[in-house]
């Protein structure tokens, strides 16, 4: 019966290493930075920041969707081919000011084939009245 268990106890402990080992080994992805602030910009301005990453993993990265919280920030644009271990690349994200007012927070959650799993990235903004002409 001991054999028994310590057979089990084995195969359990050899199959966490293996998938510890697994995940050690997948793709990963590494952001320049995770944050951008604007500062102050004025209603109804549209403004772009460019996040750069790159794949720190072992095995190529697929980045499958990118998703915002509001309609007021757009992907503008995101790598769909697989980026290779090492490689570097970007995503272009826009912000609409038009009908906010005050600071803004806003959040971007990209969905990968990364080990991690979902990655964030985030920026704020100060919007400030529209200037009159």
């Amino acid at each position: 019966m001991r054999i028994f268990f310590l057979l089990i106890s084995f195969l359990l402990s050899f199959t966490t290493t293996s998938l510890l080992a697994q995940d050690q080994s997948g793709p990963a992805i590494t952001w320049d930075k995770t944050t951008y602030d604007f500062g102050d910009i004025y209603q109804g301005e549209k403004v772009e920041h460019t996040f750069k990453f790159v794949n720190t993993g072992k095995q190529p990265l697929v980045l499958t969707n990118v998703q915002v919280t509001c309609g007021c920030t757009t992907p503008k644009g995101w790598p769909r081919d697989p980026i290779m271990p090492g490689d570097k690349a970007e995503l272009v994200v826009q912000f609409d000011s038009s009908n906010k007012i005050g600071r803004q927070n806003k959040v971007v959650t990209v969905v990968s084939n990364a080990v991690e799993g979902n990655s964030r990235v985030s920026f704020s903004a100060n919007v400030l009245e529209k200037k009159k002409d």
